[in-house]
Order: C-alpha cells, then sequence, then structure tokens
C-alpha cells in the first residue's frame, strides 16, 4: 500500500518559511521506504519547489490526496479531513484558549493529532524541537535591540553593527557580525554609562543553549546570581567584558515556609506552595534573556508591579528583554502579546501601563517574537528534519483504525498523540476541562 504525505504551506504566519522535512529526507523517504510526497504550493518556503520535485515529491495547490499531514505551526479550522492524521505544534496542551476551537473541529472530524513538542523519550525530553534556534535567534534579535535602543537614548555601541535575525543569509553570517563586534568591544571597551553590561537567562535548556552559544561570541564572563548582585557596587571591573548570569528554578522561586528547603520535584508538583524570588536581580540587568518553560500554576519572574516600583524608585537598569518563551501575559508580564519578524519590538512604560511598537519611548524594550527559529528557517528546518525522519515511515504506516491501546507506533510518537479517532487519550483527558471556556 503507497502512504502518501503532505507538506502544508505555512499561513499564520507572513515571515513563517521553515517546513518539518527537508528534500533531502524527502528524497531519502521516498528511495528507502517507497512513501510518496506532494507538497502544497507555498511562495515563501525556504526550500524551493525546484528542490522538492528533484527529490521526487509532486507540487500540488491540494493536499486531500494525503493521508498524513506535516506542518510547523497551526492549521485552520477548515482544513481538517475526517479520519486523517496531523502533525504540527497545535498549542493546545496547556488548554490555550485561543485553539480550543481548532481542538473542537478536530475531534468532530475524528481526526488524529500527533503534537512535535510531546514527543519525549521516557525521562520525557523533548525529541524533535526548534528549541535552539528560538535562543539563537532571540539572541541575535536582543543584541540588535540593545544596539537600537542605546541609539535612540543617545549612547553609541558596536551592538549597531548587529541586525535583525532575519536580514542574515546564514546563521553563519550572523555569527561572523557577532564576533566582530565582540573583538571591538574587547578592545575599546563600552561606554561607562552602560557598564558594566549584564545579560541574565532563565533556564538551562534547549533554548538558553542557543541564546548562550551566541553570547559567547562576546568578551564573556559567568557569574553566579550572588556574585551579579556585588557588580554595581565594584569599582575594578573592566567594561570590555561582559557578565552573564544563569538562573535556574531555585533562583526564581522558594517555599513559602521559610523553614523548608527547595526541593526540585516538588517545586514541579506544588508550584503554589513557591513564590517569585527573582525580581531581586532585575536591577542589576542590563538584558534579561526568558529561556524557559513557563505554566501558568508557576509563579510569575517578572511582574508589572515590580517594574512600576524600579521606574518610580529610579533604579531600572534593564534595557531589553528577550522573552523568547514568549507566553503572553505570562512569566513576563508586559509581554502583553507575541510580536511578528516584520514588527519585532515594543517599549513598554511600566508609569502608563501601556506600549508603543518600536525603539522609542520610556521604559523596556520587550522583543517577543513567537516564531524565532523562522528568522534562521534553513538551519531551524534541517535540525529539525534530523530529527524528525525517523519516525516519518511510522507514522504514515500505522494502523489508526485500531484502538489507541492497540495503536503500534513508536512509543515516543504514541506519547504526543493528543487526540486518536477525534477523542482525546488518556494523557491528554485534562484538556476538556478547557474546551467550553
Amino acid at each position: 500500500m503507497k502512504h502518501i504525505i503532505g507538506i502544508r504551506h505555512e499561513d499564520k504566519y507572513l515571515m513563517e518559511r521553515r517546513v518539518a522535512l527537508i528534500p533531502e529526507h524527502v528524497k531519502k523517504l521516498i528511495k528507502e521506504e517507497g512513501l510518496e510526497f506532494i507538497i502544497e504550493e507555498s511562495p515563501k518556503r525556504i526550500f524551493t519547489h525546484r528542490e522538492f520535485e528533484n527529490a521526487g515529491a509532486k507540487i500540488v495547490t491540494d493536499l486531500s490526496p494525503a493521508d498524513v499531514v506535516f506542518g510547523v505551526k497551526e492549521m485552520p479550522i477548515d482544513f481538517f479531513e475526517k479520519g486523517k492524521t496531523y502533525i504540527f505544534f497545535s498549542h493546545v496542551i496547556k488548554g490555550q484558549p485561543y485553539n480550543m476551537p481548532m481542538l473542537k473541529a478536530m475531534m468532530e472530524k475524528g481526526v488524529n493529532l500527533i503534537e512535535y513538542e510531546k514527543v519525549t523519550d521516557e525521562l520525557g525530553r523533548r525529541l524533535i524541537f526548534f528549541g535552539k534556534f528560538a535562543g539563537l535567534a532571540g539572541m541575535i534579535n536582543s543584541l540588535w535591540s540593545l544596539g537600537k535602543r542605546f541609539k535612540v537614548q543617545g549612547i553609541e555601541t558596536p551592538f549597531t553593527k548587529i541586525r535583525q535575525s532575519h536580514t542574515y543569509d546564514s546563521l553563519e553570517e550572523a555569527k561572523e557580525d557577532i564576533r566582530k563586534v565582540g573583538l571591538e568591544i574587547a578592545a575599546r571597551g563600552l561606554p561607562a554609562e552602560i557598564s558594566p553590561l549584564t545579560i541574565g537567562f532563565t533556564g538551562y535548556g534547549n533554548v538558553s543553549v542557543g541564546a548562550q552559544e551566541i553570547a559567547g561570541l562576546l568578551p564573556s564572563m559567568e557569574v553566579s546570581p550572588e556574585e551579579l548582585l556585588t557588580l554595581k557596587g565594584r569599582k575594578d571591573l573592566p567594561n570590555n567584558v561582559i557578565y552573564k548570569t544563569v538562573f535556574k528554578e531555585w533562583d526564581l522561586s522558594q517555599p513559602n515556609d521559610a523553614n523548608a528547603g527547595f526541593e526540585l520535584q516538588h517545586y514541579y508538583k506544588h508550584p503554589e506552595e513557591y513564590h517569585n524570588v527573582f525580581e531581586q536581580y532585575v536591577p542589576h540587568l542590563s538584558i534579561l534573556m526568558n529561556c524557559m518553560y513557563w505554566a501558568e500554576q508557576y509563579p510569575r519572574i517578572l511582574t508589572n508591579e515590580y517594574l512600576k516600583k524600579l521606574f518610580i524608585e529610579g533604579k531600572n537598569k534593564l534595557s531589553v528583554i528577550g522573552d523568547v518563551t514568549c507566553d503572553p501575559d505570562g512569566s513576563i508580564q508586559c509581554t502583553h502579546k507575541g510580536t511578528e519578524i516584520e514588527d519585532p519590538v515594543f517599549v513598554y512604560n511600566p508609569l502608563t501601563d501601556e506600549a508603543t511598537m518600536g525603539f522609542e519611548g520610556e521604559g523596556v524594550l520587550d522583543m517577543a517574537v513567537d516564531i524565532l527559529p523562522s528568522e534562521l528557517p534553513r538551519e531551524s528546518s534541517v535540525a529539525f528534519s534530523n530529527a524528525l525522519v525517523g519516525y516519518v515511515k511510522a507514522i504514515a504506516a500505522a494502523n489508526y483504525d485500531v484502538p489507541f491501546a492497540d495503536l503500534d507506533i513508536p512509543r515516543p510518537v504514541k506519547r504526543a498523540m493528543i487526540l486518536h479517532q477525534g477523542k482525546l487519550t488518556p494523557d491528554y483527558e485534562y484538556i476538556s476541562e478547557h474546551l467550553d471556556n
């Protein structure tokens, strides 16, 4: 039996150019596994129609012949066809209200939904992800934003030589610019009014690793959260070094019970018994890179109320928030929305509680692009496809007509199946609580 796989054109965002499977892997799957691919026409995808045709795929305007459809971002409500299988970032596992209508439509059509974010190993570690590229692009954009923001404030820095991620032809080209800026900082130092320049990273997973990789191209020194608090009072610090700090869970929150110690697993299970302690570090940061997973049951790490207090007291040092996590009204409260690549930043004024798009105005600049990996579309697609390709034949060949318990599919993929025949699978039945909200 010939299995037909469709690859969808991404239409949620104007600048979304990624693809889940690259032509090289499509060619391999056609030749070695006997699969058939149809590729929906796309005027903007980073890989061209010709590249997919040379791989043996057909370019089409209609994906209805496909049994299985791979995408990246959410799909329109009217796109789903009865009984078919869809694999994409659905953003439903937190019960996100804006995607509940889509999930309901999929349930009504009796489809199968596999969520990339939940393809995990036995220890719960994600196996297929764009996260590192979100960190890479997020740090590039945050350094670019820093240069722009300082310039608006009349402060000249080498950061103005860095561009927004998507304007580079490759990641290596962006890195080369940042290395040059690093050499200039090492040779000439930074202005006194912005020294010591400090970058804080929340989290230490793939996103943070990517962000730190870019920051590491600059002359830098890692300091602990405790040491960060002492930098401001020191007079002997060189101005040609950037100081970076990585914050872990216990730096963000502590138990409400002053006599209790921090226990990581207890924190994960009972976040309501913890409170924010991170804000003590904010007055000491030039850039805050928010790179961690967050859900609403956890304490926020930066509230609008605290930012207002800093501004009233004149203690604000923070120039740029690189909110790679990008949960609207989430861990960074002033991130009221995700931004688009073509309009990526806003300035939040804590005194008026208002945000203005662009680089100007009183307050803190927030870079909150919510499809950051698409600013490095070729490299991020290659890495993602490398992780995904080994599962494609099994996903395409599976018999989804059997009961879920009997479904023969690789365990990492089965763990990621949110819907089977239109019904929430056991691990995801909790989402039903959100369907009517």
